[in-house]
């Protein structure tokens, strides 16, 4: 089983280095790091490829990863599911900013507001929201554009928060809805996407 000590690596280089293990073939993994979201990061990444999990967690709070990859590679999850689950479709709209444009921050609030609104009621949209830099104060329980990301979410499309930020504005714990995602994961559902939006 190869070992790989993941402790101490910003987000995402925990995935960064499951993906290049995992890619070079080697077998079972035994995946060592010290944060519950690099945890949850890595156990995302690797279900998503196909492989079998179990995590296991010590009381100086480091998580032991263990995977399983599959024996072969046809096994392993087709690329266009791989890409469903990423993306949740052919649309990843990202969204940098907790306003929608310049300007009058309050008219901001509520452009970004009926945006998103307008995305949750419209049944033609399967695609990911990806929320970085202030944009990660939407998914707090007390903003009320949370509202239209948890339909979004309730329909299967995923929204995925940016780890990295939420820590820098010390509101993890805070998040109610969405996936604490990180970086790889996002350019992911960017790159993958026939079409972004990015709302500045």
């Amino acid at each position: 089983m190869r070992h790989i000590d993941a402790r101490g690596q910003a987000c995402p280089k925990p995935v960064m280095m499951a993906k290049e293990a995992l890619d070079e073939g080697s077998g079972p993994l035994k995946i060592v790091v010290d944060s519950a979201v690099s945890a949850t990061n890595v156990r995302r990444f690797l279900e998503s490829r196909g492989c079998g999990v179990s995590s296991t967690e010590d009381p100086a709070g480091t998580f032991v990863l263990e995977c399983l990859p599959p024996e072969d590679k046809a096994e392993r999850l087709p690329e266009e599911n791989r890409k469903d689950r990423q993306d949740g479709g052919k649309t990843t709209v990202l969204v940098t900013s907790s306003t929608l444009g310049k300007g009058d921050d309050l008219l901001g609030e509520a452009l970004l507001k009926a945006f998103l609104s307008t995305l949750a009621d419209t049944d033609t949209f399967e695609g990911t929201v990806a929320l970085m830099n202030s944009g990660v104060k939407l998914a707090l329980a007390e903003n009320s554009v949370s509202e239209s990301l948890r339909l979004l979410e309730d329909r299967g499309c995923p929204v995925l928060v940016c780890g990295t930020c939420t820590n820098h504005y010390g509101i993890t714990e805070q998040v109610s809805v969405g996936t604490i995602s990180n970086m790889f994961e996002i350019s992911e559902a960017l790159l993958s996407a026939d079409k972004t939006v990015t709302i500045p």
